[in-house]
């Protein structure tokens, strides 16, 4: 039996999210260990899964758990004074984290899970994520624990963010080498020994189906949608079903870049002075909104 979905991008971070609030490692370490989960948009849809919808907005405001955005046809980021801290779960209960990722880090092991989303992602399954930090930022300080302890590196990412290879893009990137950039200027960290959930895993975890990604793209509120085909007996494929149809019409969020004339890089992942902070290595950084292009005015989106 074979079935069609249309996943707009909100949808797609439903499901990937769904998906990993469901993994197994991800079970044992809400039940038994830790849990450290990134800034990012698609890691809003994995905390409200882990943590439940209601939890969540009870200590987070949604549209705020996000730090690098690409937003406004520009990269760009969110406002440090209105970035909550990095979510830590210990058991299953949230506990404020540590002012550095070292510290934070201190008493993860084997068992213990990282969840960071990507901006990059391939078909060979490597995913990278862009930084505009110069320190590297949450995986920059990270990255290395994660691999010296074999710490559970889990990264949800969207088939939108899809690139024809992960390890030819890294060395394109790099905050000083480039001469033009509209935005940030970024790097490209690789997300070394991660398990990478995309739709496809997601959909195969949830409802046992196979799926296969046949088209992208779309207009209005459907511009970076996936087009996945599932083939699986018809129990999995009327589960698939059922799933997409339950997260059908899920709203995206609405995050808020910085402003411009005070925009500076910080990180939620070290919150000691002076390392929190970074020179805005922006096109448009320190600008008054006069001289701004009308596609950055403002805080809202234009849209």
């Amino acid at each position: 039996m074979r079935a069609l979905f249309v996943l707009r991008t909100s949808e797609s971070k439903r499901l990937v999210a769904k998906a990993v609030a469901n993994m197994s490692e991800v079970k044992r370490a809400r039940e038994h260990d830790k849990i450290l989960i990134g800034h990012g948009s698609t890691n809003v849809y994995v905390a409200e899964e882990i943590l439940g919808k209601e939890e969540f907005s009870n200590l987070i405001q949604r549209d705020t758990y996000v730090s690098g955005l690409v937003i406004r046809g520009t990269l760009c980021t969110t406002s440090g004074e209105e970035k909550p801290p990095l979510l830590l779960l210990n058991r299953g209960v949230v506990e404020p984290p540590a002012e550095t990722m070292r510290e934070i880090l201190m008493e993860f092991g084997a068992d213990s899970v990282f969840i960071k989303g990507a901006n990059a992602v391939d078909p060979e399954g490597n995913a990278a994520a862009l930084t505009a930090h110069r320190e590297g930022g949450t995986i920059g300080w990270a990255i290395g624990i994660i691999l010296a302890r074999g710490i559970r590196l889990v990264v949800p990412v969207g088939l939108e963010k899809l690139v024809p290879s992960v390890p030819k893009a890294i060395p394109l990137c790099g905050q000083m080498t480039f001469d033009y950039c509209q935005g940030l200027r970024v790097g490209l960290v690789p997300l070394s020994g991660a398990t990478v959930i995309t739709e496809i895993e997601a959909m195969n975890i949830l409802t046992g189906v196979k799926c296969f990604h046949v088209a992208s793209g779309g207009s209005g509120d459907s511009e970076g949608a996936v087009i996945l085909v599932a083939e699986g007996d018809p129990t999995s494929i009327r589960k698939a079903i059922a799933m997409v149809e339950s997260i059908k019409g899920e709203p995206p969020l609405k995050p808020q870049k910085a402003t411009c004339l005070t925009c500076q890089l910080t990180s939620p992942a070290q919150i000691e002075e002076p390392k929190a902070k970074g020179a805005s290595d922006c096109l448009y950084a320190g600008k008054r909104e006069e001289d701004l292009p009308f596609y950055l005015k403002g805080r809202k989106s234009i849209l």
